[in-house]
């Protein structure tokens, strides 16, 4: 099925600029967005899909503190209990 929408230039520079973020076209993005706005199951997507849900799920990273090693460690874990 096709469906034409039109959106504002800025709005499609943006989702081009995350299409190719994620390694897609932004035709395949767009549906993928779609079907996440509708709570639907995407669609299987291959190789390309397993390689943009690793994307999603190593985007924020760098992000993520380093803990220290007693953070980690049973003691740091349970600190609070006796």
């Amino acid at each position: 099925m096709t469906i034409v929408v039109d959106i504002k230039p800025e709005v499609q520079a943006e989702l081009s600029r995350q299409a190719a973020v994620q390694g897609v076209e932004i035709g395949v993005y767009a549906a993928i967005l779609l079907e996440e706005a509708t709570h639907i199951e995407p669609r299987q997507r291959g190789r390309k899909g397993i390689r943009s849900t690793l994307q999603e799920l190593t985007q924020f990273s760098p992000k993520i503190p380093l803990l220290p090693d007693e953070a980690v460690s049973r003691e740091g874990l349970y600190r609070d209990h006796d």
